[in-house]
């Protein structure tokens, strides 16, 4: 069974920096796109950034462009979003989920519409 981990998030003020981590385990394939989405009473479920583990290509969506970085260490099986300049916007529940059977070009929100597995979210407050 897939299993992905979250940790990392927390309060944090205007304009402050965060870093979340996700663990995935319990699969073998080698092409898979993981990433991460959010999710808030006033936005719903919002994607943000994916990477391919095949060839590390990456996509992002405007809420994360600019500000936000993911990386992978396929070793550690390990998946990062690095998140910059935060506001009280970015105040959500994140998620890390993977897709297992990407297409063979895939967008965030083609990564959101295949999503297999996610993971129990990690809370993420700006305050201002």
């Amino acid at each position: 069974q897939v299993h992905l981990v979250e940790s990392g998030g927390g309060l944090v003020q205007v304009g402050g920096s965060l870093r979340l981590s996700c663990h995935a385990s319990g699969f073998t394939r080698s092409d898979y796109i993981i990433g991460w989405f959010r999710e808030s009473p006033e936005k719903g479920r919002e994607g943000l950034a994916c990477i391919r583990s095949s060839d590390e290509a990456t996509d992002y969506t405007d809420s994360a462009k600019g500000r936000f970085t993911i990386s992978r260490d396929n070793a550690l099986n390990t998946v990062w979003l690095q998140m910059n300049n935060l506001s009280p916007e970015d105040t959500a529940i994140y998620y890390c989920a993977i897709d297992l059977n990407p297409r063979d070009i895939a967008t965030v929100n083609d990564f959101i519409n295949g999503i297999d597995w996610w993971g129990q979210g990690t809370q993420v407050t700006v305050s201002a």
